[in-house]
């Protein structure tokens, strides 16, 4: 597993709690860091896409930024009193995914107020069913112009900064 893949997995754990704590919010995140530490931070409701959009979108991004490793998170509500903030962070040259789950607790207004620690635990990269998005895939020339002209015009609201090595 790559240094960066455990590091994107504790700064994402962080970064969950801050926006569910401080924030009341759990966006559905996506994340990248590609192999000379630029990190790529985004909402993933902010792209206003469906599913298999989505992943070409994101695939195309992972491919075109030469990432190393990715990320996903978003809120999964078992039932109206069981919620689990969950994200993987899939590594291109490991066979195993960082998979991190805490469970929410909100108040009678529905404002979150707990979460608990986030369990990391290991599982195999093909039982995570977002993590293919390294895999090459055949695009036309007009969707790769239209996802670089959405990627170019998303920059503004993207956080992208180096990590540390």
């Amino acid at each position: 597993m790559h240094l960066f893949s455990e590091n994107l997995a504790v700064e994402i754990s962080s970064y969950y709690r801050n926006l569910a704590l401080a924030h009341g919010v759990i966006p559905k995140v996506f994340t990248l860091v590609n192999s000379d530490g630029d990190q790529y931070l985004f909402f993933i409701d902010d792209l206003h896409m469906e599913g298999a959009e989505e992943s070409q979108f994101l695939a195309y991004i992972v491919q075109a930024h030469d990432a190393i490793c990715y990320a996903r998170g978003t809120l999964v509500i078992l039932d109206k009193t069981q919620q689990l903030i969950e994200f993987a962070v899939i590594d291109r040259d490991n066979e195993e995914a960082i998979v991190c789950s805490a469970e929410l607790t909100r108040d009678m207004d529905d404002k979150p107020i707990g979460l608990t620690e986030f369990e990391k635990t290991l599982a195999p990269k093909r039982s995570i069913f977002f993590a293919g998005l390294f895999n090459s895939q055949n695009l036309s020339e007009d969707r790769i112009e239209g996802f670089q002209s959405l990627w170019d015009e998303m920059k503004g609201k993207i956080l992208h900064r180096t990590m540390g090595i």
